[in-house]
């Protein structure tokens, strides 16, 4: 069963002394998260009066966060997204349905489950554990297909 809130980023500090938090995104980018009117943090709605973007980071102001000591409360919670706010363009996959999904080779080979999506300043690592770990570079030349109900179709090399 897909998980209605999603995991999206880290309040990681305070940014100024009026209130605002920095969160370090967990998606794609700080400007997706900055589509957002409302985030939860332990579940519980917290809207989101005005944000933007600042060296990667997201800069928010949350509803009920007035001053640094409020903001400071809030440094290291979870910041999580509700699953019916995120539209995903065709062909993506929020990585938390990717996880435990089968992969296997294109010659029908079980490799086990995707474990972990590593982000990587590189690109993005899949993590598959089965009789082995194997890491698999996100490059299609290795992930032929990726589909969130039948898994990860991949190509393998020598060596990997």
């Amino acid at each position: 069963m897909k998980k209605q809130y999603l995991e999206a980023g880290k309040i990681t500090n305070t940014h100024g002394v009026r209130g605002e938090v920095r969160i370090t995104p967990w998606a794609d980018s700080a400007e997706f998260l900055r589509g957002f009117r409302t985030f939860y943090i332990d579940e519980t709605p917290v809207k989101v009066l005005h944000s933007r973007v600042h060296k990667g980071q997201l800069i928010a102001q949350l509803e009920g966060v007035a001053d640094v000591n409020a903001a400071m409360a809030l440094k290291n919670r979870v910041v999580c997204i509700d699953r019916a706010d995120a539209a995903l363009p065709e062909g993506r996959f929020f990585v938390q349905d990717l996880l435990g999904l089968p992969v296997r080779t294109d010659a029908g080979e079980q490799l086990g489950a995707l474990a972990d999506v590593l982000e990587l300043p590189q690109g993005k690592v899949y993590v598959v554990r089965g009789a082995r770990e194997i890491l698999i570079p996100d490059v299609p030349e290795f992930i032929l297909d990726v589909d969130a109900q039948r898994g990860l179709t991949v190509r393998l090399i020598e060596g990997l």
